[in-house]
């Protein structure tokens, strides 16, 4: 599978410069975040894949919307890619908002709140990304298949850090094993 960690989103540049959270409740992408997502898409012509998993946050889903548009891929949503929930960036934006913004996608399976009320520990993480690790594992099409996600759930899946707009290459079907660059 190929994941991608979502271009650079408006949290991303004041935190990066501060080191304090700005307070932004689920950013959306910067001009350079819709850059960095049309230039994984172009990245990703021609790599053989079929779909699109990304997580319910706005600039996962303005990354996998950009794309999708460039590869011309169905997209579906699952939060158990979602961000590490630590900080306020990771207040997701309730269902029925993104069901508006964003009607070409099925958000019916979430409830209207579906991100954590509370900090989650690295070890929540880490069960929920065995949880898809081995779900995907388990998946014929995985070889086929991007990922859009976040920072803290690709690390927790890979144990690497990636930057905005990076695409890895990911097999999960090899215990351990770490993500290859593109």
């Amino acid at each position: 599978m190929i994941l991608v960690r979502h271009g650079q989103s408006e949290f991303n540049v004041i935190f990066g410069a501060t080191r304090k959270d700005p307070g932004i409740v689920d950013p959306k992408l910067t001009e350079e975040g819709h850059r960095q997502a049309e230039a994984a898409g172009e990245a990703l012509l021609d790599k053989g894949l079929t779909r699109i998993i990304v997580s319910p946050y706005t600039r996962t889903l303005q990354t996998a919307d950009i794309i999708a548009r460039v590869l011309n891929l169905p997209v579906t949503i699952n939060s158990l890619i979602r961000e590490h929930a630590f900080f306020t960036c990771d207040v997701g934006t309730p269902r029925s908002v993104l069901s508006q913004n964003w009607p070409h996608l099925d958000f019916t399976h979430l409830s209207e709140s579906w991100w954590p009320a509370d900090p989650e520990t690295e070890d929540d993480v880490r069960l929920r990304c065995r949880e898809f690790h081995q779900t995907m594992a388990e998946t014929d099409d995985w070889s086929e298949v991007l990922v859009v996600s976040h920072w803290g759930f690709i690390r927790g899946l890979t144990g690497h850090e990636a930057k905005n707009g990076e695409v890895l290459r990911f097999d999960p079907t090899a215990p351990g094993a770490l993500p290859q660059g593109l």
